[in-house]
């Protein structure tokens, strides 16, 4: 499928970046959206069609959607990659932030995809791609707010996939495992600075230690791996309805369906 019109979300950095300019070396017409100018303006240097957007700002996504309908006429595919992991116990973390994290990974991508669906019901097909986590089915260590938004995603997207299964529309989860991106750096900054002097202190500027070492080290995957997903299920007749791909994520899962609870905590409370 040939010259599909994509937004993507989240695109000024990581797999958002990556795929973005991935799926327009392909021949599709891509919309990036992000918040950070420089980088918008090389993803225009490279073939993507950049736009500023933010998934937390209503008007800022009516006029995008507003905008690529009137450019292209339709929208068929819709990625919804913008997010972020913000780690910290949860005591220590400020119900604030935690809103925060629901704005950002479910609640703007949500109402981005109603703000696209009624075009694709229009033209009787389209695809919804959400870019979840193998943290939509399993639990790592002091990520408690980030794996409720993304379990919540998961379950979100299962039950969309069915309501709009009737006008030709297809939903998608991706659920990358470890990829190597700032991610990690910045839920590890999200973890020390929540726990600061606090009872968690100690265990979390470890856990974060640990975490800023997995991912400066040469064992997560390359977020090209997440973009080959993406174009798969953009470009097949019959997308799968996951995708899990990446460092750790297929026997991550595994285990953590085997595995009973309490030794599972066990593993990813010392993974680091």
């Amino acid at each position: 499928m040939t010259n599909q019109v994509v937004l993507i979300t989240g695109a000024t950095s990581g797999i958002g970046f990556q795929t973005a300019k991935f799926l327009a070396d392909q021949g599709h017409t891509v919309y990036g959206a992000g918040r950070r100018a420089d980088k918008l303006e090389v993803l225009q240097n490279l073939g993507v069609k950049s736009i500023n957007m933010d998934v937390t700002n209503e008007e800022s996504m009516q006029n995008v959607v507003h905008y690529i309908f009137k450019q292209e006429g339709k929208i068929d595919v819709l990625i919804n990659n913008a997010g972020y992991g913000s780690y910290g116990a949860v005591e220590d973390v400020t119900i604030e932030e935690a809103k925060k994290q629901f704005e950002v990974n479910l609640f703007g991508l949500a109402r981005l995809t109603q703000l696209v669906l009624p075009h694709m019901r229009s033209q009787n097909y389209g695809r919804i791609i959400n870019v979840s986590s193998m943290g939509g089915r399993l639990t790592s260590f002091m990520g408690a707010w980030y794996h409720a938004t993304k379990y919540a995603l998961e379950g979100f997207s299962d039950a969309l996939r069915m309501e709009v299964k009737q006008f030709g529309i297809d939903v998608v989860l991706i659920e990358p495992g470890g990829i190597k991106t700032d991610w990690g750096f910045i839920a590890a900054d999200h973890l020390e600075e929540s726990a600061k002097s606090g009872a968690y202190a100690e265990i979390a500027k470890k856990t974060a230690k640990g975490m800023r070492k997995q991912y400066s080290g040469n064992m997560m995957s390359n977020p090209i791996v997440i973009s080959k997903a993406i174009s798969k299920a953009i470009n097949s007749n019959k997308p799968r309805t996951r995708y899990l791909i990446g460092f750790g994520a297929k026997p991550l899962v595994f285990l953590h369906t085997i595995l009973p609870d309490r030794v599972f905590d066990y593993i990813m409370m010392h993974a680091s």
